[in-house]
């Protein structure tokens, strides 16, 4: 099981997110879009293909991107319910 600061710590550092510490992730802030961490697609394609690696997960069907990727939580949900 992963916790929040490792999911955190990882996403920092496979998509070289530089001027972000952990403390800067809140749980529940989204990762999509202005009002959270920024991320764009091309870092949902780098994050994906990470996690897939990392962790052994399989992030399949992109119509469950939305509701997986809604939030720093959601994914870790998400990745210890496959673990």
């Amino acid at each position: 099981m992963i916790t929040g600061e490792n999911l955190k710590a990882f996403i920092i550092k496979s998509l070289k997110l530089e001027d972000i510490g952990i403390n800067d992730i809140k749980d529940d802030m989204p990762l999509f879009g202005s009002e959270g961490l920024g991320l764009d697609s091309v870092d949902s394609i780098e994050l994906v293909l990470t996690l897939e690696r990392e962790y052994g997960v399989k992030i399949g069907k992109s119509e469950n991107y939305q509701e997986i990727f809604s939030s720093v939580s959601s994914l870790l949900n998400f990745i210890n319910a496959q673990k």
